[in-house]
């Protein structure tokens, strides 16, 4: 899996928590995964639609009611659904909101080594400045990114490392990438 994989399945705020649920055995039902994730109504249709167009899910057909339809995972969807279900196990249930904002897990999978800004920007082409800044910022008062500052380079450069949970959700998912 390709970090830009991270950056569309992370586009939407429940996709993660959907693929780690199924990855568990949660039935693949609209009910039983709304009460598994806590998700609003139009929240998980638009993450499952989301799922469905990356080609993580599929309808499970001749299964489940034409409005109340059944889904899988398919063959890369779940390899995708291992990865979220260790990031899940990772990260405590205080953590959730901070995992499904769309930044976090990309940056974490770039900081699998310490990085300046600009790297971590450049393995992240879509990714502006600003959204950027706020992320590290988020982890960093969750204590889930470290700056640091080089003192001996001109201009001072600020690196990033992750660590505690953060580094933890790191060494998950950055080994993962190439096998998905």
């Amino acid at each position: 899996m390709y970090i830009g994989v991270f950056v569309n399945i992370t586009s939407r705020a429940w996709a993660l928590p959907i693929l780690s649920n199924l990855h568990e055995g949660v039935a693949g039902r609209q009910a039983p995964l709304l009460a598994a994730t806590g998700a609003s109504r139009t929240a998980f249709a638009q993450s499952m639609d989301h799922l469905i167009t990356m080609k993580l899910l599929e309808r499970n057909p001749g299964y489940g009611h034409p409005l109340r339809p059944e889904f899988r995972l398919t063959q890369f969807g779940a390899k995708a659904a291992a990865i979220a279900n260790k990031i899940h196990r990772v990260a405590g249930d205080e953590d959730q909101d901070l995992l499904r904002r769309s930044w976090t897990l990309p940056v974490l999978t770039s900081l699998h080594t310490p990085c300046h800004f600009n790297d971590i920007k450049r393995n992240l082409q879509t990714i502006t400045d600003r959204a950027l800044s706020q992320s590290l910022k988020s982890m960093e008062a969750r204590s889930w990114v470290c700056r640091s500052v080089d003192g001996t380079a001109r201009p001072p450069r600020s690196l990033y490392s992750a660590v505690n949970t953060g580094g933890m959700i790191s060494k998950v998912s950055a080994p993962e990438i190439s096998f998905v």
